[in-house]
């Protein structure tokens, strides 16, 4: 058969290699939607799948046009045909991953995380993507150790890459290393539900929610559009807050710091009313009550609940302004005093009275005399000096005259 093959034959029969892998392909795409023709979503994810399934094709049709119509006299033949196994090995390791995404989307489609209570779905999403990535791993390293495989010369390292043996001491070399503890510690997410794509929680002081879970890492998709990358090894390690951990209804609280008169059944009244009148209010939850009183002031708090932390946050802001136009405009007493009590200056005889009642009972015995005016007592001297009019207004000021003390002694001069 070899006598009777001719240069122009390895060329067309690639041509018709190639057309084939075409339509073969093109067939199986038609025949896997027409079979699952009431999965609409299938239509949309298959095409990743179709590029690789029409190189591979082709490369298959390709090896056996060029197997039956060349000879292997001149080597050249080897080289591209271990060129073409290698790129079909390629191909098929591409084929893989593309039908693990296929199988993704359609094991997610039969759960919808647009529903109020969602946790199932969250769950089976984050531990199907965190699958998905192993395995894409898995078929990386197939795939490079079969390549490996076909070179005599490093075909020892590939069947090392590719024995469970060689797995598993690669896999105790990096157990140490950072890299694969965040690994174990994305599967330990994953697998032991701690936490799943859009569960709200509080990181750093920061509320949001997981927007991505990857072997290495979590995307916290914060609130104001920011976005918190943070290792997976942070939620093991650290506590955090998940308020979607067994159910999305979560509770809040609205404060007020009012005055003793504020009206506590009108604000009881009112807030029923708000409540009734909102969609975000889930009907499970909604007092009012004093929890404090101290300090001049009254705290009232408001509980309330709501099916999800985004309509409790709309509802606590709901409350909050329409109590402060309530008491605004019906009880403006209500509102927050500072109180204080202005205190008077005493006046100026007050003042004397009071520094006559501080003189020291024990006066001196000594006569005094108008003349000796110009020898003051020192104690005199500190309040006013300078001049015989200044000691008569220290006298004036701390006590009685000269003649009050002559009296003084004539008494007491008779009683002896």
């Amino acid at each position: 058969m070899q006598a009777f093959i001719t240069p122009a034959m390895p060329f067309l029969a690639i041509v018709l290699a190639v057309a084939a892998g075409l339509v073969l392909s093109w067939l199986v795409r038609k025949t896997v939607l027409r079979l699952n023709r009431r999965r609409p979503e299938l239509h949309a994810t298959s095409r990743v799948a179709r590029l690789p399934l029409r190189l591979a094709l082709c490369l298959i049709g390709v090896r056996v046009a060029l197997a039956l119509t060349t000879n292997d006299d001149g080597g050249w033949r080897s080289a591209v045909d271990h060129f073409l196994l290698i790129a079909l090995m390629g191909s098929l390791a591409w084929l893989a991953v593309a039908v693990l995404l296929i199988v993704e989307a359609l094991v997610l489609s039969h759960y919808s995380v647009d529903v109020a209570d969602n946790r199932r779905a969250r769950r089976l999403q984050t531990q199907m993507i965190l699958a998905r990535r192993i395995g894409v791993a898995l078929i990386v390293v197939v795939a490079a150790g079969s390549v490996m495989l076909t070179f005599p010369a490093i075909q020892a390292l590939g069947a090392g890459l590719l024995a469970s043996a060689g797995v598993i001491s690669i896999v105790a070399g990096l157990a140490a290393q950072t890299s694969l503890v965040n690994v174990f510690a994305g599967m330990q997410l994953a697998f032991t539900d701690a936490i799943r794509v859009d569960d709200v929680v509080v990181v750093q002081k920061e509320w949001g929610r997981i927007e991505e879970i990857t072997l290495t890492y979590v995307v916290v998709h914060i609130w104001d559009d920011r976005r918190l990358i943070l290792p997976s090894t942070y939620f093991t390690t650290t506590p955090f807050e998940n308020w979607t951990r067994r159910q999305s209804e979560v509770m809040g609280t609205v404060e007020f710091d009012l005055d003793w008169r504020a009206p506590i059944e009108a604000m009881r009244a009112e807030l029923r009313t708000v409540l009734a009148g909102t969609d975000l209010w889930d009907e499970r939850v909604g007092i009012l009550q004093i929890t404090d009183a101290t300090n001049g002031y009254v705290r009232v708090r408001i509980l309330v609940s709501a099916a999800d932390s985004a309509a409790l946050f709309d509802l606590r802001c709901l409350i909050r302004e329409a109590m402060v136009t309530f008491l605004q405009e019906g009880h403006p007493a209500s509102l927050p005093h500072v109180r204080w009590e202005p205190v008077q200056p005493a006046p100026a005889r007050e003042l004397h009275r009071g520094m006559e009642s501080r003189r020291p009972a024990v006066e001196s015995r000594e006569p005094r005399h108008p003349g000796h005016l110009h020898q003051t007592d020192p104690q005199d001297s500190q309040l006013f000096t300078g001049s015989v009019e200044a000691v008569e207004r220290s006298r004036a000021f701390t006590g009685p005259g000269e003649e009050v003390f002559e009296d003084r002694d004539k008494t007491l001069a008779a009683r002896n």
